[in-house]
């Protein structure tokens, strides 16, 4: 995922872009509210995930920034700032920013809150992905086909029967074809637990599916973090 950092001291920067890295994510930085709408209009690239916006900014109020994000489309945007009052909070949500984490944070808590901001906002027209629209719709990546509402999983056609637990984990990653997942926010989602303990349990189910789909390479294990699925070539 593409995040855009949107934070005018290049100290704190450059330690949270460093940590974003490690978890998968490709970080481009704004030191200015201008510079941000500049990054955020339509070019080449793949859109941005989420913007981090610090409301601190040295030409204009993050705020007025939020407000005309908002305005010009749907990027999701999580205000990150040292402003605690309950006011600052309050308008920030208001002006539309998706959520409002203060400084100083857990560094999981930031990412877990990315990953919901995320999970909860359509793919932009246009983003490579699964096709996933009304309720009878289908995930597809390549020669294998998830349908959700009847937890059917086929490749090549052939129905491959899961347990209820591997289906709840491949649809899981599949809805977000290239996003790396933390294994503690998959313990979290698929078993409805804590990390500590289950660790073993996720490493069999992701194993298991691997050899029940015939396919090994779909589900790559970041080593340190988690996984992700790679989409198949055509």
């Amino acid at each position: 995922m593409r995040l855009l950092l949107v934070e005018d001291d290049d100290h704190v920067a450059a330690a949270l872009s460093a940590v974003l890295a490690r978890h998968g994510f490709s970080v481009t930085h704004a030191r200015s509210g201008e510079e941000a709408l500049q990054a955020l209009l339509p070019g080449d690239g793949a859109p941005f995930g989420v913007v981090l916006l610090d409301l601190g900014l040295p030409d204009q109020d993050g705020f007025e920034v939020c407000g005309r994000i908002r305005r010009a489309g749907s990027t999701p945007v999580i205000m990150v700032t040292a402003r605690a009052d309950t006011r600052s909070k309050i308008h920030g949500l208001n002006l539309g920013a998706d959520d409002y984490v203060v400084k100083p944070y857990d560094t999981g808590e930031l990412l877990a809150r990315i990953h919901a901001v995320a999970r909860r906002t359509p793919p932009a027209e246009g983003r490579a992905g699964p096709s996933e629209g009304s309720p009878g719709s289908e995930l597809r990546l390549g020669r294998l086909t998830i349908e959700l509402p009847t937890r059917r999983v086929a490749v090549d056609g052939v129905v491959v029967p899961l347990t209820r637990k591997e289906f709840d984990l491949l649809a899981l990653l599949a809805r977000r074809p290239g996003v790396v997942f933390r294994r503690e926010q998959i313990i979290s989602e698929v078993w409805r637990t804590s990390w500590e303990g289950t660790g073993r349990t996720l490493e069999v189910h992701v194993a298991s599916l691997r050899a029940k789909l015939r396919m090994p390479a779909l589900i790559e294990t970041v080593r340190g973090v988690g996984y992700k699925i790679v989409v198949p070539a055509a």
